[in-house]
């Protein structure tokens, strides 16, 4: 049985602000978790970025379902990025911007010549682009889709690795 449960949190027009300024362009939660994840020990923050990765799957998936294709698509890439993210903790590599993220898809690709992650995450990028241009077709959408799902399982896999070995 799956529990959804949604906190919202009311702010001052003035630490919102500060927030957003301070996240600099970022998405103001995601600049929020990586405050909380800084006072965490790397063993938690990894956790907290797989809880994220489904959170975000979950809501994508949701979104999706309702034709909300600008949402679901920033969604996926939030849940492309929070993986990342844990590979990041994992093997000790920066991953705090996008340019973080491409290094480390490169990195994984150097490691395992799997073209389907250089792909994927070429598609999650599109997917990331669409929300703030709105441009991409239903059709084009689930095309970008699958290949971010497929992603997803092959960075899940990974993580899965790294954690074994670890």
């Amino acid at each position: 049985m799956l529990v959804l449960i949604c906190v919202a949190l009311i702010l001052s027009p003035t630490v919102a602000e500060l927030l957003r300024e301070l996240a600099g362009g970022r998405d103001v939660e995601a600049f929020i978790v990586d405050l909380i994840a800084e006072k965490l020990d790397p063993p938690r923050r990894v956790e907290v970025y797989l809880r994220l990765s489904e959170d975000y799957l979950r809501s994508a998936e949701e979104l999706y379902s309702k034709g909300d294709l600008a949402q679901s698509g920033e969604k996926y890439w939030g849940a492309v990025t929070a993986l990342l993210n844990a590979i990041g903790e994992l093997r000790g590599w920066e991953h705090y911007s996008h340019r973080d993220y491409d290094v480390i898809i490169d990195k994984l690709y150097e490691e395992t010549h799997d073209k389907a992650l250089l792909t994927g995450f070429s598609m999650a990028e599109r997917l990331h682009a669409n929300f703030y241009h709105n441009f991409m077709s239903k059709e084009g959408f689930e095309v970008h889709r699958q290949a971010v799902l497929e992603l997803i399982g092959r960075l899940k896999e990974i993580v899965k690795g790294l954690r074994h070995n670890s």
